[in-house]
């Protein structure tokens, strides 16, 4: 409500402030000139202002928020670089320590069941007791109680041609992504992505096998991207032409690329960009938050409902 008190003066043609007008002063507002007394003074660049045009500068001064709630990020590649960071110190900790047979490809991929390895013989499907006594090493899988593996699985690449591809794709969605929703939500959607890939492999894979590797929480930037693209009414044909390119890929190499960890990391991440864009400015944030978090609630009973069919 904009107040409308006109400055008055004293009997004695002394100025008063505007909004005390029992006040003399000989201080005035350097943005609109009213006198104000020293409570109604507020430091600005130059001089002092009134209240009133402190708030309505607040008004006008450009928002540090994004269109959908998140704060602006300074550097929309930081969260992106930090992520590529970690894939590629995992990824030269495996190479150095064994490459295909390192002991962190067993601890960190993602394998339902548990499996005994057996130097010189192969995996052998047995309890961990059994392992023992046939001079193996039995390694966890989800079943087990290795429920990292559901997370730590994204982060894990033995190919250079996996974590470069990977790494590529994430350098050039994330950062932009990120100027669009802002970090936290950045985060949110990338851990989200990778969560729901891991679950969908979990639940469709065959329960001895190990998949790794960052790709469903790339194809939920995809994902989101395709979503943030229609909320702008963008044009979608690149991201359609982009996404149609890696589906095909994926079909074509599903003897060796995991499409349950491509489709469950997409649909991630069409869900919760759909809950970061569509929801209401009212109340915008909570509504995110739950909205998220209800995501992560289904993929969690996908996951409790795998862990108790396999039992």
């Amino acid at each position: 409500m904009t107040e409308q008190i006109e400055p008055q003066a004293a009997a004695t043609g002394v100025p008063t402030c505007y909004r005390h007008p029992d006040r003399e002063t000989y201080i005035s507002c350097q943005r609109c000139a009213r006198p104000i007394c020293p409570d109604c003074m507020r430091d600005a660049a130059v001089g002092f202002q009134c209240p009133h045009c402190v708030a309505e500068g607040a008004k006008s001064t450009r928002s540090g928020r994004t269109a959908y709630g998140g704060l602006r990020p300074g550097n929309p590649g930081l969260t992106s670089s930090v992520i590529i960071g970690i894939n590629a110190v995992v990824w030269l900790a495996v190479v150095v320590t064994g490459g295909s047979a390192s002991r962190l490809v067993e601890v960190l991929a993602l394998r339902a069941n548990g499996l005994c390895l057996v130097p010189g013989q192969g995996g052998f499907e047995v309890p961990s007791s059994v392992c023992g006594l046939e001079g193996g090493t039995y390694w966890p899988g989800v079943l087990d109680g290795a429920v990292w593996q559901l997370m730590t699985s994204a982060f894990l690449h033995v190919e250079i041609w996996h974590v470069g591809f990977n790494m590529l794709a994430l350098w050039i969605l994330g950062p932009q992504l990120e100027l669009a929703i802002g970090r936290v939500r950045f985060v949110a959607l990338y851990l989200g992505s990778a969560l729901a890939g891991s679950a969908l492999v979990y639940a469709a894979s065959p329960e001895y096998q190990s998949t790794l590797g960052a790709s469903g929480a790339v194809f939920g930037l995809m994902g989101a991207l395709l979503v943030l693209a229609f909320k702008v009414r963008g044009d979608v044909r690149g991201v359609l032409v982009w996404i149609g390119i890696n589906a095909a890929i994926t079909v074509v190499g599903r003897g060796f690329i995991s499409w349950q960890g491509h489709l469950g990391g997409f649909l991630g991440g069409l869900a919760i960009a759909a809950i970061i864009v569509y929801a209401p400015r009212e109340r915008r944030t909570l509504v995110q938050v739950v909205g998220i978090v209800g995501v992560q609630l289904v993929v969690l009973l996908a996951i409790v409902a795998r862990t108790v069919s396999l039992s």
